[in-house]
């Protein structure tokens, strides 16, 4: 996989993980500069089967299904965005779609990592340090007594 999609994978990794009011509001403060978005297909929303292994590595089987978003725009340049997030949240699942065809345009690439990107990130590691440090708190050390004969 190229550097380019490894990067654009990232990004929107990052985004669909993202708390969906801090999105709407840092993408509410862009909205009017940006250009506009016109569908290609949905917002709809579907299913995917999880699949999941034996024993970690062993024989596939469908654990269960889950509800997930996807959207496809296409902004006037001609790029075009996709996103597909879990949940039947289809407004964040276009406007991730827009901000991924806009991440393709050099002219909005560093404002779409500056502005979404990086403090989506800063959010996930500062909740995933919290959640190691309580996680941390509960630890509990066992230790193994060893009685001599009677």
């Amino acid at each position: 996989m190229s550097s380019a999609n490894l990067a654009r994978k990232r990004t929107l990794d990052v985004l669909a993980a993202c708390d969906a009011a801090a999105l709407y509001e840092r993408y509410a403060a862009l909205e009017v500069e940006m250009p506009a978005p016109s569908p290609v297909r949905g917002p709809e929303i579907g299913m995917v089967m999880l699949r999941g292994r034996a024993g970690g590595g062993g024989a596939l089987f469908n654990l269960g299904e889950a509800t997930v978003s996807r959207a496809s725009v296409r902004i006037d340049s001609g790029e075009v965005g996709h996103s597909v997030i879990l949940g039947r949240d289809t407004s964040k699942a276009q406007m991730i779609a827009h901000l991924d065809a806009l991440a393709q345009r050099a002219d909005w690439a560093d404002r779409i990592e500056r502005e979404f990107v990086i403090p989506a990130l800063e959010t996930q590691n500062d909740e995933a340090a919290r959640q190691a440090a309580e996680t941390e708190a509960t630890r509990v050390d066992f230790f193994t007594l060893v009685r001599g004969e009677d």
